[in-house]
C-alpha cells in the first residue's frame, strides 16, 4: 500500500514526521481523509484530534489546536498553534484549563470577547483530554 509523509509543525517545534496510509482531520468546512495522491489542498483546521492511520499498527491520535493543512501530491503538512502526542499530554493541567474555561464561560456575556477566549480554551482543553483517553 502506498504511503506519504505527514508532517505537523507548530512555531515551537516539528511535532510528528512519518510515513503514513491516511490522516483523517476536521477542516473548516467538515471532516477529510486523506489518501496518498490526493489532490493539492490547503483548508483551515479546526480544534480537534487527527487521525494517522500506518500499516500495520494501531491509529495514532494526536491533539491539533487549530491551524492549517497543506496536502500536495506526496506530503501533507499541518501547520498548527500547538500539538500534542497522548503521551505528552499534562491530564491534570488540561483537566485545570477546562474547569477555568467553563467558570469564565458562566461568568462572561455572550457578546464579550472574553466569551469566544474561553469558549476556544474549553475546545482546547477537551481536544487535549479526549486524546489523552483519561
Amino acid at each position: 500500500m502506498s504511503t506519504f509523509l505527514l508532517e505537523i509543525v507548530t512555531p515551537e517545534r516539528k511535532v510528528y514526521a512519518e510515513q503514513v496510509n491516511m490522516v483523517s482531520v476536521k477542516g473548516a468546512e467538515g471532516e477529510l481523509g486523506i489518501l496518498p495522491n490526493h489532490i493539492p489542498l490547503v483548508t483551515p483546521l479546526r480544534i480537534a484530534p487527527i487521525t494517522v492511520k500506518k500499516t500495520g499498527s494501531k491509529d495514532e491520535v494526536i491533539a491539533v489546536n487549530g491551524g492549517f493543512m497543506e496536502v500536495r501530491k506526496d506530503k501533507v503538512v499541518i501547520l498548527a498553534e500547538s500539538a500534542e502526542l497522548p503521551e505528552q499530554i499534562d491530564i491534570d493541567r488540561a483537566k485545570a484549563a477546562k474547569e477555568r474555561a467553563e467558570k469564565r464561560l458562566v461568568e462572561t456575556k455572550q457578546d464579550n470577547v472574553d466569551f469566544k477566549r474561553a469558549e476556544a480554551a474549553l475546545q482546547r482543553a477537551l481536544n487535549r483530554i479526549s486524546v489523552s483517553g483519561k
